[in-house]
């Protein structure tokens, strides 16, 4: 919370009670999605007259300063950021159990090499699959 607190400062956006109570929901979600049905929820049982452009506008400035993180092919799903020191990296996300595992290599450099005078401008990467966990309980049914 300390991190994120600082970010929103350096970025100067005011620290209201209610952006460190969204914070303080999204920061159980750093190995999990969570959709923002369930961040609206939330924040109504705190916040009763809550807008929905309200969440919106604040998840959508938390993922501009790179404090929550959206899932490519879903952006109704957000996650507490899990590296602050490097924003960008991508995931294995487990198609089981939904838990979201940080990869360290970025493997641009592998497409780039295939597309001389291209300009790439960005790029994101998410694997799916099963987790280890996962992949032990469905061996052993």
């Amino acid at each position: 919370m300390e991190k994120a607190i600082e970010v929103l400062k350096k970025n100067h956006y005011k620290v209201t009670k209610q952006r460190k109570d969204l914070l303080e929901f999204l920061s159980k979600f750093t190995v999990q999605y969570v959709s923002i049905n369930d961040i609206a929820d939330y924040m109504r049982s705190l916040y009763p007259g809550v807008s929905n452009n309200t969440i919106y506008r604040n998840l959508k400035e938390f993922e501009e300063i790179g404090l929550v993180e959206s899932q490519e092919k879903d952006k109704t799903l957000v996650k507490y950021q899990c590296d602050f020191e490097h924003r960008h990296h991508h995931h294995f996300v487990c198609k089981n159990c939904g838990k979201v595992t940080e990869l360290k290599a970025c493997p641009i450099e592998f497409f780039t090499n295939q597309l001389p005078g291209y300009t790439v401008e960005g790029h994101a990467l998410e694997v799916y699959g099963l987790c280890a966990d996962c992949t032990k309980k469905l061996k052993a049914e």
